[in-house]
């Protein structure tokens, strides 16, 4: 009995001192955690300074300055500046044309320069190292090796020969010269010295490629004013062409022609059919405005332009829309003159008693004179000028 008293003491007395331990445990856990939020309150309050109400003032009125300045961007204008504005379109729109042009100019002035000095490293005369005078046009009839009754029949009409063509490039800086590829003529060259050689192999279909060379070549060999290109059945009156292009000298790039828009033959086996005729728009389009063929005159900056650009210049199918094609985008004026293209007897026949002489005549059902190597001393005779008009013009 006492054994089991004891133990039941025992139980007890360790009871209270569980409760004890406990109760001291809380206090001391109350008194801790109250001491911690006063240290925490008292870090709290020096880190976390409430700014001064000077200071939340000064930043408003930063804030409120750079409103007003987005906003005064923002607003309209006055009545006063709203009415300049259309008055400053056209003066901007003036300022932009006159600025392409200046760019264009000296691109041009560049090219120039630069096929120049071209021809020079290739070992070309400089008309200006020599001390020659400056020519005024360089006539190109552009011929074939099979052309030979041709050639002797435009030397005989309009072309001078001899004492007479030296003197006209000496008194009047007129060259004439047959342009052909580099096949041996050489018996006809000896005899009459009238042909300008090119690197170019004879083809109808490279018609495009002799253009090009004979600019390029023209340009490197004599520094003139004009370039033309004639064909060898065309009849021209010298005297006529020279007073038309004096005209055009105030131009810097010029192209002179009869300008024609023909259509764009598609279908294969016609003539003058145009394998790239897709880059031309829809079937049944024309071409842009070009000139015909049979003669034109080009200013020194075009030809230049030519000679400079000849690597990359793209060859149609035909020789006068290639030269168009080349001209498009540049800042070239189109001067079309039907002077150019008058026809046989007796339209430019009729037009001389008229007192309005043709520069060039020939047959548009033969894109040429028909039967030129026959026909061409009748049209000579009946539509050509005094042989005088070349001596007494004044270019």
């Amino acid at each position: 009995m006492s054994f089991n008293k004891s133990r039941g003491g025992g139980l007890g007395v360790g009871g209270e001192e569980l409760v004890l331990r406990g109760t001291i445990s809380k206090k001391w856990t109350f008194l801790l955690c109250l001491g911690s939020f006063c240290i925490g309150l008292l870090f709290t309050n020096r880190m976390w300074t409430m700014p001064e109400p000077k200071e939340i003032i000064r930043r408003s009125t930063i804030e409120m300055e750079k409103m007003n300045l987005v906003s005064g961007d923002c607003a309209p204008k006055s009545i006063g500046d709203a009415k300049d504005v259309p008055g400053e379109v056209p003066r901007t729109q003036d300022a932009i044309q006159t600025l392409d042009k200046t760019i264009s100019n000296l691109e041009m002035e560049l090219a120039s320069a630069k096929a120049t000095q071209e021809s020079m490293l290739n070992g070309a005369p400089s008309s200006e190292s020599e001390g020659k005078r400056k020519y005024f046009m360089v006539i190109g009839i552009n011929t074939a090796f099979s052309s030979k009754k041709r050639r002797d029949s435009v030397r005989a009409t309009w072309m001078p020969q001899g004492e007479k063509r030296r003197k006209m490039e000496e008194e009047k800086g007129i060259i004439i010269r047959f342009v052909i590829g580099h096949r041996a003529i050489d018996a006809e060259d000896r005899k009459h010295g009238d042909f300008m050689r090119l690197d170019h192999v004879e083809g109808y279909l490279e018609l495009a490629a002799k253009t090009k060379s004979y600019f390029a070549t023209a340009v490197s060999m004599w520094d003139a004013e004009y370039y033309i290109k004639v064909d060898d059945d065309v009849h021209v009156n010298i005297a006529t062409l020279g007073n038309t292009l004096a005209r055009h000298r105030s131009k810097p790039r010029v192209y002179i022609g009869c300008m024609k828009s023909g259509p764009v033959l598609a279908q294969k086996g016609v003539r003058y059919h145009e394998p790239e005729y897709w880059k031309f728009g829809e079937w049944g389009n024309k071409y842009f405005r070009h000139a015909t063929g049979q003669l034109y005159a080009i200013s020194k900056d075009l030809a230049s332009y030519i000679a400079l650009n000849k690597h990359v210049l793209h060859k149609y199918a035909n020789e006068d829309v290639s030269l168009g094609a080349w001209f498009i985008g540049l800042d070239v004026e189109h001067v079309d003159d039907r002077r150019l293209c008058c026809g046989t007897p007796p339209d430019c026949e009729w037009k001389a008693q008229a007192g309005n002489v043709c520069v060039a005549s020939f047959d548009w059902s033969c894109s040429g004179i028909c039967k030129s190597a026959d026909r061409i001393k009748e049209v000579y005779q009946r539509c050509g000028e005094s042989e005088n008009a070349i001596w007494s013009a004044k270019f």
